[in-house]
This record gives C-alpha cells, sequence and structure tokens, in this order.
C-alpha cells in the first residue's frame, strides 16, 4: 500500500483529504506543523507529500524531505490556494515535484491520485 502524508494546519483539510485518499487505497498520515510532519518522514518516509504552501516552513519541510535518505523518491505536491506562477515556482525551486490547487475536492484528489494508489 503507498503511503501519503497530508502537511497541512488546517484540521478539516487533513481529515477530508485523508477520508477522500484513504478510499482511494492510500495509507494516509497527516500533520498540522512542519515540526509533525519532519518527525513523521523520518519515522517512516511516505512515498507522497501534500504540503500546503500556507503552512509555516513549508519550503523548509520540502527541503528537508529532500535531504533525507531516499527523500529524492518522494513525489511532492506543493498546494496552492491560485495559479500564482511566483509562489510556484519558489515551490518547485524547493524541491516540489507538482502542485494541487486548494480547496481541493473528491473529484480533483481522485483525478490526480486514483491511479497512483495501486502503483509501485
Amino acid at each position: 500500500m503507498q503511503r501519503l502524508m497530508i502537511a497541512d494546519e488546517s484540521d478539516i483539510v487533513r481529515k477530508v483529504g485523508k477520508r477522500i485518499l484513504s478510499e482511494l487505497g492510500f495509507l494516509v498520515a497527516e500533520a498540522g506543523s512542519m515540526r509533525e510532519a519532519i518527525t513523521g518522514c523520518h519515522a517512516e518516509l511516505p512515498n507522497f507529500l501534500i504540503v500546503d504552501a500556507a503552512l509555516e516552513g513549508a519550503l523548509d519541510l520540502i527541503a528537508a524531505v529532500r535531504a533525507m535518505p531516499n527523500g529524492k523518491s518522494v513525489r511532492i505536491f506543493y498546494c496552492v490556494i491560485e495559479a500564482d506562477l511566483r509562489k510556484m515556482m519558489v515551490g518547485k525551486r524547493a524541491g516540489a515535484d507538482d502542485f494541487l490547487l486548494k480547496p481541493f475536492d473528491r473529484k480533483i484528489l481522485t483525478s490526480v491520485f486514483s491511479g497512483l494508489a495501486q502503483a509501485a
């Protein structure tokens, strides 16, 4: 089973994301802060990481994951509220692989992640 972590300060965003992504077949972990996410990644590195751009230390989190052993293999999705090219480029330079627009819903998460849950 593919592991995925959602790093977002919003309890609601994490809960909704976890419910939808769990239904798609992911083993989902939650982190409400950069520190929680780094601790969780050290314990068990996820295959996928969703990082909210508004999370305090989001770029540091991405850089920290990339610096971990096997951290380059994690597919990181950087969540932005709008298609802000400047913010997206900053996320890309920090090491993000892809982007998600917030607020995300079942349709968006399903279209992005449905084929990735079983791929190993």
